[in-house]
């Protein structure tokens, strides 16, 4: 029995482009602002996961503080 190479067709051989894609302004003009409103929702995370972090972590310092039997564990406010 003999073998026969045969090439697989590719992405190229057919036609289409392939790896990057080039945004023409006729394609879909909601599509960029698609890409902003995902941009602004993914800083807003981020942002609001950095404030929930450092809440916590204050929180967590208090608590270390209360359980090592300390009494002024109090956060000190603004002075006057």
């Amino acid at each position: 029995m003999a073998r026969t190479s045969r090439a697989m067709s590719t992405c190229s051989d057919a036609g289409v482009p392939f790896g990057r894609q080039v945004l023409d302004e006729g394609d879909d003009p909601g599509r960029i602002r698609q890409l902003i409103a995902a941009v602004v929702v993914l800083a807003a995370l981020v942002a609001a996961g950095l404030w929930l972090t450092g809440a916590l972590r204050g929180a967590a310092n208090i608590q270390d503080c209360v359980a090592a039997g300390r009494t002024n564990c109090a956060p000190i406010s603004g002075t006057r």
